[in-house]
C-alpha cells in the first residue's frame, strides 16, 4: 500500500532532524551539510506523504459516519469532496518516488550554432538566444557568455554560454537538437519564406575534479585574435584552441584579453562536452532509459519549427503547436512549450517504472 511505502520517508526526515539537532554534528561540517542536503531533499516527498495520510484519514472517518442516519447526508458530501483529491496526490508522489537525474541541478554550458540558412541561420541563432537571455531573466538565472563568433549579417555563427541559477539543466534539457526556423529575410524582395536550421547543445556544467583529462591528450595552441579592426582589435596572442586528440574534440576562446582566461573558459566547455559524451554513451548502451527521454539519442533531429508567417511554434518530439510565437520568444515565455514538454516526460517515465 502507497501509504506504508511513504512512513518510511517521514522516519528518515524525522531522523535526520534529529541528527542535526545533535551537539556532535555541528563539529562536523562536511557530515552536518551532507545530511542537511538529504533532509532537504526529503521534504517534498514528506509533506505530500502527510497531506496523503491526513487525506486518508479524513475519508476513513467520513466513511465511519455513513453508518450514522444522522450523519450519513454530511458524510456523503464530505466523501465526494475528499475522494477525488486522491488520483492527483497520488500522482504527485509517484512523480516523487521516481529516481531523479542527477544532472538536474546542475548549471548549464548552452552551445548554440547557425546550420542550412547562411546568415538567416546566424540571425536566428541570435533571436533564440535573445529568447533564453529572457527566459533566464524571468527564472533570475545569470547568463556568461564564454565565447562568441558574430555573423557579418547580424547574430552569430556560433555562441557558447554558461547558464548558472536553480535547476537550469532540469528545464533546458529539452532544448538540446536542431531548431528549424521558416520567414522572409529582410532581404527577400520576393516575399519568398526562407527555411534555415540552427543546431543547440546542452551539456550540464562539471566540476574539474568531475573530468579528469592527461595534459599530454592536449594540443593547445596560441594565436592572435581576430577582431572587427579599430581599437577593439586584439593585437596580443591570446585566442587559445585546445584539442582533445583522443576524441577529436575542439574548443577555441578568443572573447578574452587574457589568455589564461581564454584557456580557463576553454577547458570548461571542453569539460562539459567531455561528460556530455560520456552521458550520451551511457544512454545509448541503455535502451530501456533511452525509450523514456525526450529529445536525448539523436542530437541532430529536427526538435522544431518556428514560423513566423502563421505566428507558429511546433515542436514535432510531443505534436504541441501554439500559435503564440512571436509573444512566447520576445516575452522569453518558453515555460509555454517547456512544461508540456517535461509533463510528456514525467508521463513516459511512470508508465516504463510501472508505477
Amino acid at each position: 500500500m502507497l501509504a506504508d511505502r511513504l512512513t518510511s520517508f517521514i522516519n528518515r526526515y524525522n531522523e535526520l532532524g534529529e541528527l542535526l539537532s545533535s551537539p556532535d554534528i555541528t563539529s562536523d561540517i562536511k557530515r552536518m551539510t551532507a545530511l542537511s542536503k538529504e533532509q532537504s531533499s526529503l521534504l517534498p516527498m514528506v509533506e505530500k506523504a502527510k497531506e496523503y495520510k491526513a487525506l486518508l484519514a479524513e475519508i476513513a472517518d467520513a466513511k465511519a459516519m455513513l453508518s450514522d442516519s444522522d450523519m450519513f447526508e454530511m458524510a456523503k458530501e464530505e466523501l465526494r469532496s475528499l475522494e477525488p483529491k486522491i488520483p492527483q496526490l497520488e500522482n504527485d508522489i509517484k512523480l516523487l518516488l521516481l529516481p531523479k537525474d542527477p544532472n538536474d541541478d546542475r548549471n548549464i554550458i548552452v552551445e548554440l550554432r547557425a546550420g542550412a540558412g547562411g546568415d538567416e541561420a546566424a540571425i536566428f541563432v541570435g533571436n533564440l538566444f535573445e529568447a533564453y537571455t529572457r527566459y533566464a531573466d524571468l527564472k533570475g538565472w545569470k547568463i556568461e557568455i564564454m565565447s562568441s563568433s558574430p555573423s557579418d549579417s547580424g547574430g552569430y555563427k556560433e555562441i557558447i554560454a554558461l547558464i548558472k541559477g536553480d535547476q537550469v539543466y532540469s528545464r533546458l534539457k529539452y532544448e538540446g537538437g536542431t531548431h528549424r526556423v521558416q520567414r522572409v529575410p529582410a532581404t527577400e524582395s520576393q516575399g519568398r519564406v526562407h527555411t534555415s536550421a540552427i543546431t543547440v547543445a546542452v551539456m550540464p556544467e562539471v566540476e574539474d575534479v568531475e573530468v579528469q583529462i592527461n595534459e599530454n591528450d592536449l594540443k593547445i595552441d596560441v594565436m592572435r585574435s581576430s577582431g572587427c579592426g579599430g581599437q577593439s582589435v586584439n593585437t596580443t596572442d591570446s585566442a587559445v584552441r585546445i584539442t582533445h586528440l583522443p576524441t577529436g574534440l575542439v574548443v577555441t576562446n578568443q572573447d578574452q584579453k587574457s589568455q589564461h582566461k581564454n584557456r580557463e573558459k576553454a577547458m570548461k566547455v571542453l569539460k562539459a562536452r567531455l561528460y556530455d559524451l560520456e552521458m550520451q554513451e551511457a544512454l545509448a548502451k541503455d535502451s530501456a532509459n533511452r525509450s523514456a527521454q525526450v529529445g536525448t539519442g539523436d542530437r541532430s533531429g529536427r526538435i522544431r519549427t518556428y514560423n513566423y508567417p502563421q505566428n507558429r511554434m511546433s515542436d514535432h518530439r510531443i505534436g504541441l503547436t501554439l500559435y503564440r510565437l512571436a509573444e512566447i520568444m520576445q516575452g522569453g515565455l518558453l515555460d509555454e512549450i517547456i512544461e508540456p514538454l517535461i509533463a510528456d516526460h514525467q508521463a513516459k517515465i511512470v508508465e516504463a517504472a510501472g508505477l
